[in-house]
């Protein structure tokens, strides 16, 4: 029958589009558009209030006005990076939600009030520690405790390989250069294995200051720089490793060390929403991870060990005792999801802000720096990878673990796990940070004072 044949025709109904109202135009605005998290008319709420203080003179410095803050340049900051063509997926947005702050700082781009009251409340309130228990514990309590006992006593022998290689790959790219052997070693290797700047690159210039009658000063301003340019070398090959994990899915965990040989997803944590979890059971998961760290607190007055240390022995303790309820267990992953979610990108701005001076790091770029920094990383991570997969565990897991042994310590850390996209490694990141860089750090100490001044 022809579709123009007049002796058939349908009555159709218009149909009835509906057209949404001005109401929920606005919560469609409200719902989908975002920098990082905050829906965009409350970034630009922010962003004018804080202007408006600003403006003003005044910054207050307490807690309700910094979250505003730090949430507001953290994410503006980090989804700058996100959104930079090719590297914005090569941990673009770590680097630049911590470096872009700290050359705002140093060129007078931000204003001062900002600096003042960023500085003041990140060093006062220690909240760095706050977002490492957090997700320590919540990240430990989420893994299978079988899984757990094998990725702790597998990942050292990676771990002691890659240092042993890097130094080595370290050592000969210097001697190639031209550089003096105690110099490539001291002052450019060792920095970068020290485990950051709190427990690595301080005590180092302290013992520098005693055994080469120097001034600390002198001593920390040679080292850091070189702590700094690991750090970031180290962001952006766990952002190029992330990338490698999608193109080759078969070489990655995804947070998980250990292959799981019932081929379920046991180690990563999982969103936790059974049903089950009420504001109480979060509560008590956030106090849980408090209060193991205030025994890491206490194991550190008594014997000396750093406290996220002594707080992750505790925190696998408890998971391999089962000694909190499967509910609390659930309320500790959602802790640790939010923290990872809300919390990393304001981190990384306060720590740009407040302990990251950018002169430093310029000055520190050399040619001959850059090359024995990059090769020492490069091989300490590639030694990770190719032992880590030939012992049975995820090659680009342990690799990324790798880099956090050329960190900036816990903010080391957090934007190294954040470029690749494996927070839940933090345990392990924390162990290659501390006991790797405490170890390194005392060894090579006593060598210096006992054999060579």
């Amino acid at each position: 029958m022809s579709t123009t044949d007049d002796s058939f025709s349908v009555t159709q109904d218009p149909i009835d589009i509906h057209k949404p109202s001005l109401k929920e135009r606005w919560w469609h605005i409200m719902d989908s558009w975002k920098v990082g998290i905050i829906p965009l008319p409350l970034f630009v709420l922010a962003g004018l209030l804080i202007a408006i203080d600003c403006l003003g003179g005044k910054l207050p410095s307490d807690i309700v006005v910094m979250v505003a803050t730090l949430a507001f340049f953290g994410f503006a900051c980090g989804e700058f990076g996100k959104r930079l063509p090719i590297v914005g997926k090569l941990g673009a947005a770590a680097i630049c939600a911590t470096f872009i702050p700290s050359a705002l700082v140093y060129y007078g781009l931000l204003p001062d009030v900002v600096v003042e009251s960023t500085t003041k409340f990140y060093k006062s309130t220690n909240i760095l520690y706050l977002y490492i228990c957090c997700i320590i514990v919540g990240s430990i309590m989420s893994m299978n405790r079988t899984v757990l006992i094998q990725g702790f006593l597998r990942i050292f022998f990676p771990m002691l390989c890659g240092e042993i290689v890097g130094m080595i790959v370290g050592m000969g790219v210097g001697l190639a250069l031209g550089l003096e052997p105690f110099q490539i070693f001291f002052f450019i290797i060792l920095p970068i294995m020290a485990g950051g700047v709190g427990e690595g690159a301080i005590p180092l210039s302290i013992g520098y200051a005693t055994l080469l009658h120097m001034d600390q000063g002198v001593a920390l301003g040679r080292v850091l720089p070189m702590v700094m340019l690991g750090g970031l070398t180290a962001i952006i090959i766990s952002g190029c490793l992330n990338q490698l994990g999608k193109r080759y899915p078969h070489l990655t965990g995804e947070g998980q060390l250990m292959p799981n040989r019932a081929n379920t997803d046991e180690t990563a944590p999982q969103p936790a929403f059974s049903g089950k979890v009420d504001v109480t059971t979060i509560a008590s998961g956030a106090l849980l991870a408090v209060l193991l760290y205030m025994l890491g607190m206490l194991g550190h007055k008594l014997i000396g060990l750093p406290a996220p240390v002594g707080m992750l022995f505790m925190a696998v303790l408890v998971k391999l005792f089962n000694g909190v309820s499967p509910r609390i267990l659930e309320g500790s992953q959602v802790v640790y999801k939010f923290f990872q979610t809300s919390v990393t990108y304001p981190i990384l701005f306060a720590v740009g802000v407040a302990i990251t001076p950018w002169h430093e790091l310029v000055a520190a770029f050399t040619v001959s720096n850059l090359l024995v920094i990059i090769s020492t990383v490069s091989a300490l991570v590639a030694t990770g990878f190719f032992v880590g997969k030939k012992i049975g565990m995820h090659p680009i897991d342990v690799a990324i673990v790798s880099c956090c042994q050329s960190g900036q310590g816990g903010t080391g850390d957090v934007a190294i796990l954040t470029a690749g996209n494996r927070m839940s490694l933090m345990p392990f990141a924390q162990i290659a940070t501390r006991i790797g860089g405490a170890i390194n750090v005392s060894v090579s100490l006593l060598i210096l004072g006992n054999f060579l001044v």
